[in-house]
């Protein structure tokens, strides 16, 4: 089977390729997370396509959902599928099942945002959603990457406690961008800092794209004693070159935590 990803608008329904569009009129059926959400852009553009809705309630049937056909183009709701959605899953079964895959290049909210943020886009983390949970949001935020830029995803109504654990984290005055509604009428990107982003998004609409500055590095953290972070980051289960590159973002030399590195195996 024939599987190609279909990147489609975030905003504005120009935002998709002469090759999307000839994808989605050529395939035997449209697999999509919310078949009202592409059935607007299909329709918008004159195409008029069978639709089988694929989503991460429906994604353990998508074998045989999709059996019957031989070219099958797969749209989830916007942007590039796979990235924070679905699309990630039904990747994973195509290798699995040796389907001919393809991804098209195509919109996507992570890289306007980032650009326009005007934070240094030659090192960025994307961290995606942030977990729910208390535990893991606060494992998550605890690991995010140092000296570099960070780009998050947020929903309006999760955005005030968001701002309010990173402002804990980097420090209220740190450096922030916010882009939302990209690409459509009422785009907004909002540069500041962290305590003003929490005033000026009291009552935050849309989906979020979050974009943090580099945090500096812990200078608390490199005058640590190099045992205990060797015992820190075991802690966190790292070993290895994880273990390795963690303690050298840390701050310790690469020799020396090599060296540490293997110390930690050999005991174990």
């Amino acid at each position: 089977m024939r599987l190609v990803l279909v990147p489609t608008p975030i905003g504005n329904l120009e935002d998709i390729t002469l090759r999307a569009l000839r994808v989605l009129r050529e395939a035997d059926v449209v697999a999509c997370e919310d078949t009202r959400r592409t059935g607007v852009l299909l329709q918008h553009y004159g195409l008029h396509k069978k639709m089988v809705r694929l989503d991460q309630h429906t994604l353990r049937r998508a074998k045989d959902l999709l059996a019957g056909y031989s070219y099958v183009a797969y749209a989830t709701d916007a942007g590039t599928p796979g990235i924070s959605d679905p699309g990630a899953e039904l990747v994973a079964l195509a290798v699995r099942e040796g389907w001919q895959l393809e991804v098209l290049p195509g919109p996507t909210a992570l890289i306007p945002a980032l650009v326009a943020s005007g934070m240094p886009t030659a090192r960025f983390a994307f961290e995606g959603f942030l977990p729910q949970k208390s535990s893991e949001r606060k494992a998550r935020l605890e690991q995010m990457a140092q000296g570099r830029t960070v780009v998050l995803y947020e929903a309006p109504h999760r955005l005030q406690q968001t701002l309010e654990d990173l402002a804990k984290l980097y420090g209220p005055e740190h450096p922030v961008a916010l882009a939302r509604e990209l690409s459509k009428l009422h785009e907004e990107i909002w540069r500041g800092s962290l305590k003003a982003a929490q005033e000026h998004f009291r009552e935050p609409r849309g989906e979020f794209v979050i974009v943090l500055g580099p945090k500096a590095q812990d200078a608390k953290r490199e005058t640590q004693n190099p045992e205990e972070l060797l015992e820190h980051f075991k802690g966190q289960g790292l070993s290895g070159k994880d273990l390795v590159k963690a303690l050298v973002e840390a701050g310790i030399s690469r020799n020396e935590a090599y060296t540490l590195a293997h110390k930690a195996d050999v005991s174990e």
